[in-house]
């Protein structure tokens, strides 16, 4: 029993290297990079809801009248048609951003989580790096 509290009290002790460091510093800019990203995510995966219910609403529409479009700040006239492209396109767009973001975090936490073995390693409970 008592060589487990030496080793506890070891693991305390633990000499913090140049290379420790930098590999801390690296998990903390992963972790902010990957909390920018699970945001945009999310405000993506929203958009492409809202995108989803405006094709749903061009649909009953009525293919005389101007759809007012949304670009930007600005909504623009625009014929039925021409609305529904756009959308189709727009939403192809945000499918691939979507995409690609969940290709990125998923790189992203693969290498947090080769980090978080590492520094667990190193420094045991000495280290907390979860959220």
């Amino acid at each position: 029993m008592s060589s487990m509290l030496q080793e506890e009290g070891a693991q305390d002790d633990v000499q913090v290297t140049w290379a420790d460091q930098q590999n801390i510093n690296h998990f903390a800019k992963l972790n902010t990079a990957m909390s920018d990203m699970e945001e945009a995510y999310e405000e993506k995966k929203k958009e492409r809801e809202y995108l989803e219910d405006l094709e749903m609403e061009l649909e009953l529409a009525d293919e005389e009248d101007a759809v007012r479009y949304k670009i930007g700040d600005a909504f623009i006239h625009m014929s039925l048609d021409a609305a529904q492209e756009r959308l189709t396109n727009d939403k192809s767009e945000l499918v691939a951003d979507i995409e690609g973001l969940k290709t990125e975090m998923d790189s992203l936490q693969t290498e947090m989580e080769k980090l978080k073995k590492l520094l667990y390693a190193r420094f045991g409970k000495s280290i907390n790096l979860e959220k």
